[in-house]
């Protein structure tokens, strides 16, 4: 198992506490980072928004790309796994700034692409917000010019949705046994999405869900991948985690973060969120507490509860976890020093 956690760039993962004691700025977000590589996590996602869906979209929130630029200088060992959406970014300008910074970061970037889901969001950038399944094709064009653009010496390219000439990116991207390219991780649980996941990506994220679940969509993919005479992907899961010395103490903090009302900061991003993506489950307002199911996975209990837990996922097919908690720090904090060591890191 290799542990990972999101960077907090929302000032916290909570909806219905104003105050996490986890402010939304680049120090801390630098503290959370350095410690965490101290205490043996693997890697970071930074999830991309311009508008902060966890706080309401008055609330500040930092900056996917230049945060991460930062904090290729301020760590050592830490893969960024930095969040992209194609309506953001125009693939061969894109691949000439990913390829910058993985240089930067000494070949530690990889990508979390996103085809996008905040319809609100989108109108209020001035950016292009294409229908469920338009959005995937996109991506999948999007994805095109950008290995391309990393591969070849001068690279061509005309779509339906891109079209470029002659492109030259150089320095390229870091290449190193196992890693030709910087890694290239989405999610996402519909048709569209798995077909160009399997198809286009190397590792596959998933939101909270049972074990079971879980390790359906792994075999799922599994055997896509296999159709497709492509080798094996990695697969993640996000996770929300408590861990407490009794579980009665962590039966009452998790009472506590899925306590959220209609009135809260996040309740219209979440009907907009469910409007514009399709799951294979209903999700709930209680799932949405704390964003992405996290709190399906059930790692809330006593170290020893939540270790049996990962060993689950772990047995199940998840090659990497990417928790949130709150406090983030101090959390992390106490998952790596009571939980790690019965997991072991790979």
């Amino acid at each position: 198992m290799r542990y990972g956690f999101w960077l907090p760039i929302f000032g916290g993962w909570l909806r219905n506490v104003a105050d996490e004691g986890m402010p939304a700025t680049y120090a801390y977000a630098k503290r959370v980072a350095q410690r965490a590589e101290q205490l043996g996590y693997d890697l970071t996602l930074v999830a991309e928004l311009y508008l902060n869906d966890i706080k309401g979209i008055a609330a500040p929130s930092l900056e996917a790309w230049t945060t991460a630029c930062a904090l290729a200088e301020a760590t050592e060992r830490l893969e960024l796994m930095v969040a992209v959406r194609p309506t953001f970014h125009p693939p061969a300008i894109f691949a000439k700034q990913a390829a910058a910074l993985d240089e930067v970061s000494g070949g530690r970037l990889s990508l979390n692409v996103v085809s996008s889901w905040w319809q609100d969001e989108a109108r209020r950038f001035g950016v292009r917000f294409d229908a469920h399944d338009d959005r995937y094709a996109r991506t999948a064009e999007w994805l095109d010019v950008l290995d391309g653009a990393w591969r070849e010496p001068e690279f061509g390219y005309a779509g339906t949705y891109y079209a470029v000439e002659d492109t030259v990116v150089a320095p390229k991207p870091q290449a190193r046994p196992g890693r030709p390219r910087p890694t290239v991780y989405a999610g996402g649980e519909s048709e569209a999405a798995r077909a160009l996941i399997a198809a286009k990506c190397d590792a596959y994220v998933m939101h909270g869900d049972p074990v079971d679940v879980v390790a359906g969509r792994v075999a799922d993919m599994r055997a896509r991948r296999a159709a497709l005479g492509l080798p094996p992907m990695t697969f993640g899961m996000a996770a929300f985690s408590i861990v407490r010395d009794t579980e009665a103490e962590a039966r009452a903090e998790l009472a506590r973060v899925t306590d959220v009302s209609e009135g809260s900061p996040g309740f219209a991003n979440y009907q907009d969120w469910v409007r514009n993506t399709v799951h294979q489950s209903a999700t709930s307002l209680a799932d949405y507490s704390v964003s992405n199911r996290g709190l399906r996975p059930g790692l809330v209990g006593t170290p020893a509860q939540v270790a049996a837990r990962v060993r689950a996922y772990e047995a199940a097919g998840v090659d990497f976890l990417l928790l949130q908690c709150s406090p983030q720090l101090e959390e992390m904090e106490r998952f790596a020093q009571q939980v790690m060591p019965l997991v072991p890191a790979g």
